[in-house]
């Protein structure tokens, strides 16, 4: 099925995304727990890709097993930013032959170490080009507090009205710990005359180094609420996820109570954190939040 579908449905819809293993001898690994979080019957998950390109063949070997096995819809990922277009060429023809209908595509993060090809400047490039290889659904990421390389805010809403008008049906935010930061960006974006569905993703926090490196990776605001709750529970592996997942699931509450249909989870590939915020949000709401 193909996602853009989904979303434009009057229903909640609760996601994740996963990630493939780096090496070959962690994916059997990685597999278990993908098929883990896939069993608790997701609307839909997504199946990243690195931005070198080395992930590409597990990223099409874990979302066909997911697809297959629990017929849930996939979103494989594809980057660009060190990828030919015989590359790109290539890797959609395998995600034909998974049976694969939605692709997120994105440019990726410039490696530090590695190849850069200049195939692809910008997601928008790729956007355009996967729109003549198939009948895909395509999705896109956003930034609701700015992509780290723009310099204003302003040129960031722009430079996303561009991938929409290449082909992007709907689009994903990166992380974020102030729904405020969401709503304001969600206007922002309507008032420029984005249309597609655009997708809260939300990472539970579940220790203070993943903290750390998201912050640095990305930028990302952390609200002095969840610094505090960082500080005092930091330290204790098993407190620290408790409240992270609930940090997230009130966040996603928050989110819904506000007529925000559809969630994407960052799940780390953590089946019990999936499954933690899962469990809070069929306390609050219901147990039919997936159906």
């Amino acid at each position: 099925m193909k996602v853009c579908k989904l979303l434009k449905e009057d229903k909640l819809t609760i996601s994740f995304e996963v990630f493939p293993p780096k090496t070959s001898d962690r994916f059997d690994s990685v597999l278990e727990a993908t098929k883990k979080i896939a069993s608790y019957n997701p609307d839909f998950m997504s199946v990243t890709y690195g931005a070198g390109g080395g992930t590409s063949e597990f990223t099409a070997e874990i979302a066909s097993s997911l697809q297959k096995e629990y017929e849930v819809p996939i979103i494989a990922h594809l980057t660009c930013v060190s990828s030919t277009k015989d590359f790109v060429s290539k890797t959609v023809e395998s995600y034909k032959k998974n049976g694969i209908k939605n692709i997120m595509a994105l440019r990726g993060d410039i490696p530090k170490e590695g190849r850069i090809a200049h195939d692809y400047n910008y997601a928008s490039e790729l956007i355009r080009e996967l729109k003549t290889q198939g009948e895909f659904c395509i999705g896109g990421a956003c930034y609701p507090e700015g992509h780290v390389e723009c310099e204003n805010k302003a040129d960031d809403i722009k430079y996303l009205k561009e991938k929409v008008e290449a082909g992007c049906d709907f689009l994903t935010t990166q992380m974020f710990f102030d729904n405020n930061i969401f709503y304001n960006f969600l206007y922002r974006a309507r008032e420029s005359g984005i249309t597609v569905p655009i997708v809260p993703g939300i990472m539970p926090i579940t220790t203070k180094q993943q903290l750390k490196r998201s912050v640095a990776m990305s930028g990302t605001n952390v609200p002095e609420r969840f610094r505090a709750i960082v500080d005092k529970f930091g330290n204790s592996p098993d407190k620290m996820q408790q409240v992270g997942i609930l940090y997230a699931a009130d966040q996603i509450v928050d989110l819904i109570a506000n007529g925000i249909n559809h969630i994407h989870v960052y799940s780390m590939n953590k089946p019990d954190v999936a499954k933690g915020i899962l469990n809070h949000l069929s306390e609050v709401l219901g147990r039919d939040i997936i159906e």
